[in-house]
């Protein structure tokens, strides 16, 4: 693997989810913005610290029940299993807790780095709350706060020095593919592999009809009408229960890092079976990684007019979120629907490097501002500037005004519609940044002014006496 697995174990409650937010720079996007989204563990890209890694966060344990490995047996073990390191999360106002030395003692059985993180520690003494921790024998803890981010970069840091340094083959491997690289991802068994060999018209990776077939991403380059592509083929995402086979529980790893390298993602989606739980796992993994998204529903010819229905009303229902990504009715065994797969690929992904001028962003900017006001805040008008375009891939804008922080969800959504309407951004996520422009008269003194009203009025008084004697003088 090219980056190391980090996993996150811990009583409920400890903390865990508010520091894979912090170490992903999220705001537990896979879960909280995506309706219908279920996870039994989350895998996320660490954006937080000096070198690229992957952090799998896990369930509270309670370790409080008769024997661990009832608790221990699902979703921890295989993120014990398949990590590098360990971050052991603990609460320093709580104390340690005979929940905290179970879980202490089985994290031992793996054999794997592990760090004792005292979370909570804002506002203590951290030699003090780290101290009744090192009885856990398991290093020196170190005293973190994963809501306030205190100490939190430290910890990442020191945990990855400890770690042996990988090579970067397989990031090498996808920067040497030719043209369009497309990411195919699934559940087990959809059709992934009998997809692709449709598409390049050869059986170039084994299809055969049993759930974990493929077992590691394969690169598969081809051209087509002129066009270089190279197919990425990932081994299916199954429920983590079901995962048996230590090699297969890398499988999701692996398609994470192959989405990330990708330029186009194609989701394909058992059309027999509907939109499940891990189609939108899949689906959320595919929005995080920022790449061009397709929707291939696969396996349409076996299904009756009134499925067919079902199926096209449950899409619409349940992927509004994703309403910019085009949905292909196809039949992966027979062809039917695969030749147009490709028009929406290189649709997307020049869409994504699609490079916009800042007068034209400025001019749609202006015209929208025009069409829909932004809302008043405590009495004020929000005002938008000017935009520019910050990056592609997917493509980012940076809007500058004032009080831009403060801009409602709605309002950012109307925006990206604007852009993507006008840019013609298909199939892309489409991020909108915001930056609040500085008030060129902040840090200016002001005129000094009168204190009270009886300054006031003294003021005028003596105003009126001065122009009383003046027209005496006048009058003498």
């Amino acid at each position: 693997m090219s980056k190391p697995i980090i996993a996150l174990v811990g009583r409920p409650n400890v903390g865990k989810s508010t520091l894979f937010n912090r170490l992903t720079r999220s705001r537990d996007a896979i879960v909280a913005d995506y309706p219908g989204l279920t996870r039994d563990r989350q895998y996320g890209t660490g954006r937080l610290g000096k070198s690229p890694y992957i952090v799998v966060d896990t369930g509270g344990l309670s370790g409080e029940t008769e024997g661990v490995d009832p608790l221990m047996a699902g979703q921890v073990r295989a993120a014990l299993d398949e990590a590098d390191a360990v971050l052991f999360l603990v609460d320093g106002r709580q104390g340690i807790l005979p929940a905290d030395e179970v879980i202490a003692n089985y994290v031992r059985l793996f054999d794997k780095p592990v760090q004792v993180l005292v979370n909570k520690a804002e506002g203590y003494d951290h030699d003090v709350a780290k101290a009744e921790f090192f009885q856990l024998g398991l290093g020196d803890p170190i005293a973190i706060s994963s809501a306030h981010g205190d100490n939190v970069e430290k910890a990442i840091d020191h945990v990855l020095e400890q770690l042996p340094e990988k090579e970067d083959e397989e990031d090498l491997e996808l920067d040497a593919q030719p043209g369009i690289r497309v990411a195919v991802i699934g559940r087990p068994n959809v059709g992934k592999s009998t997809l692709i060999n449709r598409m390049i018209g050869e059986e170039r990776v084994v299809a055969f009809d049993m759930p974990g077939t493929t077992r590691d991403s394969i690169f598969v380059p081809f051209e087509r009408d002129g066009k270089e592509y190279t197919l990425i083929d990932t081994a299916g995402v199954r429920r983590r229960k079901n995962i048996k086979e230590k090699i297969e529980k890398f499988s999701i790893v692996k398609a994470i890092e192959a989405m990330e390298q990708s330029h186009v993602v194609i989701l394909v989606i058992d059309g027999s079976e509907g939109l499940t739980d891990q189609d939108l796992t899949l689906l959320g993994l595919a929005i995080e990684s920022g790449r061009g998204l397709v929707l291939a529903v696969n396996k349409w010819d076996n299904l009756t007019t009134y499925q067919r229905e079902q199926v096209k009303h449950e899409l619409d229902s349940r992927l509004q979120f994703v309403e910019y990504a085009k949905k292909h009715l196809i039949s992966a065994l027979h062809g039917s629907g695969v030749g147009d797969l490709f028009k929406t690929v290189q649709q997307v992904h020049e869409a994504a490097f699609k490079k916009v001028s800042t007068s034209d962003l400025n001019r749609v900017l202006e015209q929208a501002v025009l069409e829909h006001q932004p809302p008043l805040i405590a009495g004020r008008r929000v005002k938008l500037r000017y935009a520019h375009l910050g990056g592609l891939n997917p493509p980012r804008v940076i809007v500058h005004g004032n009080q831009v922080d403060k801009l409602p969800e709605a309002y950012t959504r109307y925006l990206t519609n604007v852009f993507r309407k006008a840019f013609k951004w298909i199939g892309t996520p489409v991020t909108i940044e915001y930056k609040a422009t500085q008030n060129p008269f902040e840090g200016r003194k002001s005129k000094p002014k009168v204190k009270d009203d009886r300054q006031k009025i003294d003021a005028m008084m003596r105003q009126r006496k001065k122009k009383k004697k003046m027209q005496k003088k006048r009058v003498q």
